[in-house]
């Protein structure tokens, strides 16, 4: 590789280092770790592949995000759209300036003479603070069936963990675990924010909302939404049966009554039929009648 080239600038934010691995793959080392860093912050994302000791060393860059897989440094150039934020050298590659979408996996592939090749891999998250959550809750729920309550948030980075409270009090993961809530009957996963009754009991009614948080910035609180648990109105399904048969009764009363008044019944369309009657005998002076036509 030609000499002169600028090594990534100082001054980036230290970096909160997850895990670092190599493993050996296909006879070239690969070496991985996870890097987290605040949006709008800069970033060196180190190129471990790099050996000094090789011989025409080419390097190349790839992203990887969810399963696009696209070229970030090949042919001695960087490719759009990095040109004008990215600084390139033999030992790392550095963001001026990263965005959310700049959450990915970064792999870095060194060729030597010799059929020598070794790769880097690092996978890097923009850390970005939640977004409000939105806080699904039925407005009422029978008691003695399932209720289940929603907590949604999709700008964080990494994905958020969830927390519920009922009339401003946390609710525990366990609920045997309270004094307030031992009389409940739920499932609480903090991951997808979920917040299950199974069964809905009369002190499950209340004023729900839910928190958003993942350790960058300020955690984020949901609207409040009132949740009624009442029993079955078995009288009031009892009346909308007992309605709803009478119409029904009535409707099959009218078909009969139509049905016996023949409403129902085709028409016989009788032929024509023609009755020719004798002249009587009549008087030259009396109007006579040759025939007629009875229809």
């Amino acid at each position: 590789m030609a000499g002169g080239v600028r090594r990534g600038g100082g001054g980036a934010r230290p970096l909160v280092l997850l895990c670092a691995a190599a493993v050996s793959l296909g006879g070239a080392q690969v070496t991985s770790e996870t890097k987290e860093v605040p949006e709008n912050q800069p970033v060196d994302i180190p190129c471990s592949a790099y050996r000094s000791s090789w011989t025409d060393i080419r390097i190349e860059w790839k992203f990887q995000k969810g399963s696009s897989l696209g070229l970030f440094y090949y042919g001695g150039e960087l490719t759009d759209p990095y040109k004008n934020r990215v600084r390139f050298s033999v030992t790392s590659i550095h963001l001026t300036a990263v965005t959310r979408e700049d959450t990915g996996k970064y792999i870095c592939k060194v060729v030597g003479g010799g059929s020598q090749i070794a790769k880097s891999e690092v996978n890097l998250i923009v850390q970005v603070p939640p977004s409000k959550p939105t806080a699904h809750v039925p407005s009422s729920a029978t008691i003695g069936r399932t209720a289940v309550l929603r907590c949604s948030e999709s700008e964080g980075s990494p994905p958020p963990t969830f927390r519920w409270y009922r009339d401003s009090m946390l609710i525990p993961a366990d609920p045997r675990s309270s004094l307030s809530f031992r009389n409940s009957s739920y499932t609480l996963d903090s991951t997808t924010g979920e917040l299950t009754f199974n069964p809905v009991s009369a002190f499950d009614t209340g004023d729900y909302y839910c928190e958003a948080s993942n350790n960058v910035g300020t955690a984020q609180r949901s609207d409040t939404v009132r949740m009624e648990a009442s029993e079955l109105n078995v009288g009031g399904v009892v009346a909308a049966v007992v309605v709803l048969l009478t119409l029904l009764g009535l409707i099959a009363f009218g078909l009969w009554f139509a049905y016996s008044r023949g409403h129902f019944q085709r028409k016989d369309t009788a032929s024509k039929k023609v009755i020719y009657s004798q002249p009587s005998q009549r008087s030259d002076g009396d109007f006579k009648q040759t025939s007629s036509f009875l229809v």
